[in-house]
C-alpha cells in the first residue's frame, strides 16, 4: 500500500512541540549570550575613569596609584594605555595587550572577554568584560519537562479534532464512489462540525436530485414500451402496403429503440448502491461465453473459469462485447479468449477493425459516446461498452480497451475467481 502524506494531527502536534522547543532554545541563547546595556555601562565607566584618573601628563606612579585605588572598588583587572598605545600601568590579573587595530570603544579585537574604553584624552582603559548572567542549570530541564507535559496534554485535543476530519474524509470518499446515502455525524460546535453539516445538506440535495432523475428515466423508459409495441404491431399490419426496404428500415429502427430502452433500464439499475440488483451465484463463465460465441459465430479458446456473479448480467456483458466487435470489426472474424491465472479471470474479445485511438480508449466506456466519424447506420446506441464496464465493476472487475497486434482492438475484462 502506498504510504500517504503525514497525518494532520501529527503535523499539528509536532508543530506545537517544535514551537515550544524553539522558544526554549531562543530563551536559553538570550540568557547565555546577551548582556543588555553593555555599551551604556561602558560609556558611564569611561566618564568615571576620566574623573578618577590623573591627567595624561601625570607621573606614571600617580596614574598607577589611581588605578589601584579604583580597582579596590571595582574588583577586576585593569590596564591603562597612553594615546600612543604604550602600557602605562596595569593592576590585577594580566590582560591581553591593546590590539593595534582597535579604533573605538567596544569589545577588543582578538579577545572577546576584554572591553576597550577609549577616553576623551586619547588614553585607553582595558577592563574584563562582565560575564553575562547564565541561565540556572535547573531551568533547561524544567523547560524540557514543560514541553513534555504540554505534548501529553495537547495530543488528545489535537487527535480529537483530526479524528473528526478523518471520518469526514472517509464519508466523502464513500460518497464519491457512489454511495449517496452516506452522511457524516455532526460532533461539536466548531468549524469541523459546520463543515460536516454543510456536507450533509449538500449530500441530501444531490441524492434527491439523482433519485428524481433516475425515477424519471426509469418511468420514461418503461412508458416508451407501450407506444413501441403499438408501432411494431402497425408495421406487421402494413406489410403488404410498404416496400421491403421501408419495412426493413422500420424494423431496424424499432429494434434500436427497444435495445435503447432495455439498456437505459439496465444502466439505471446498475447505478444503485453496491450490493443491490445482483443475484449472485457460482457460475462457469466459460459456459456463458461459449453460448454467446456460438450465437455470434465467434472463434473461442477457453478454459473452465468459475466466478461469483449474476448470470443475466454477465451474459449481457459478453453479448455486448461480441456485438461491438462484429459492428466495428469490418466483417473480419472475431476471436475470443478466456483464461484464468493468479486469482483472476481474463476475457479478451478481439476484432480486426480500424482500432481505437489512444486518447479515445477511456472515453468509449462513457454512456452515449461514439467515436468521431462513426455512422449511425452501423447501429448501437452508445451504451453497450458503458454497460460492460458497469457490470464488470459491480462484479469486482474492470474493463479496458487495448490495441491488437496487426491492427484492430481487444476489449479485456478481468474478474475475480469464485471464492472457495
Amino acid at each position: 500500500m502506498r504510504k500517504g502524506p503525514p497525518r494532520l494531527y501529527l503535523r499539528i502536534f509536532l508543530t506545537l512541540l517544535a514551537s515550544l522547543l524553539a522558544a526554549a532554545a531562543v530563551f536559553t541563547g538570550v540568557q547565555m549570550w546577551i548582556s543588555p546595556g553593555e555599551r551604556q555601562a561602558a560609556d558611564a565607566m569611561a566618564q568615571v575613569a576620566e574623573q578618577a584618573l590623573p591627567p595624561p601628563d601625570a607621573a606614571v606612579a600617580d596614574q598607577r596609584a589611581a588605578l589601584l585605588r579604583w580597582r579596590e572598588r571595582r574588583r577586576g583587572p585593569l590596564a591603562l594605555y597612553s594615546a600612543d598605545r604604550e602600557l602605562i600601568a596595569s593592576v590585577g590579573r594580566e590582560l591581553p595587550a591593546l590590539h593595534p587595530r582597535q579604533e573605538e570603544t567596544g569589545p577588543m579585537k582578538g579577545s572577546r572577554n576584554v572591553y576597550a574604553l577609549k577616553l576623551d584624552d586619547g588614553r585607553w582603559l582595558l577592563i574584563r568584560r562582565p560575564q553575562a548572567r547564565r541561565m540556572p542549570h535547573a531551568l533547561l530541564p524544567v523547560l524540557l519537562l514543560t514541553a513534555v507535559i504540554v505534548a501529553f496534554a495537547a495530543y488528545p485535543m489535537v487527535r480529537r479534532i483530526t479524528r473528526r476530519l478523518e471520518r469526514l474524509q472517509g464519508s466523502v470518499q464513500s460518497w464519491g464512489q457512489g454511495d449517496l446515502s452516506v452522511r457524516v455525524p455532526v460532533e461539536g460546535h466548531d468549524e469541523v462540525a459546520s463543515l460536516a453539516t454543510s456536507f450533509n445538506e449538500a449530500a441530501d440535495h444531490i441524492e434527491s436530485l439523482v433519485g428524481s432523475q433516475k425515477t424519471l428515466l426509469a418511468n420514461a423508459s418503461h412508458e416508451l414500451r407501450s407506444p413501441l409495441a403499438r408501432i411494431r404491431m402497425a408495421v406487421e399490419l402494413m406489410q403488404g402496403e410498404a416496400s421491403p426496404a421501408l419495412r426493413e428500415e422500420l424494423v431496424r429502427n424499432i429494434g434500436e429503440l427497444d435495445q435503447l430502452i432495455d439498456e437505459v433500464l439496465l444502466a439505471s439499475r446498475l447505478d444503485a448502491p453496491a450490493g443491490e440488483a445482483l443475484r449472485t451465484e457460482k457460475l462457469d463463465l466459460s459456459a456463458i461465453v461459449s453460448d454467446e460465441c456460438e450465437r455470434a459465430g465467434a472463434a473461442l479458446e477457453a478454459v473452465p473459469a468459475l466466478v461469483d456473479g449474476d448470470a443475466r448480467l454477465l451474459r449481457r456483458m459478453v453479448r455486448n462485447l461480441l456485438e461491438n466487435a462484429k459492428r466495428y470489426g469490418g466483417g473480419a472474424p472475431v476471436t475470443v479468449t478466456l483464461g484464468a491465472d493468479a486469482g483472476r479471470v481474463q476475457l479478451d474479445v478481439c476484432d480486426r477493425g480500424p482500432g481505437v485511438p489512444v486518447e479515445e480508449r477511456e472515453r468509449i466506456f462513457t454512456a452515449f459516446y461514439r467515436l468521431p466519424g462513426a455512422s449511425e447506420r452501423e447501429g448501437g446506441v452508445g451504451l453497450g461498452l458503458a454497460l460492460v464496464r458497469q457490470i464488470a465493476q459491480r462484479h469486482g472487475g474492470e474493463a479496458q480497451c487495448l490495441p491488437r497486434d496487426g491492427g484492430g482492438s481487444c476489449f479485456r475484462v478481468t474478474l475475480p475467481l469464485a471464492r472457495a
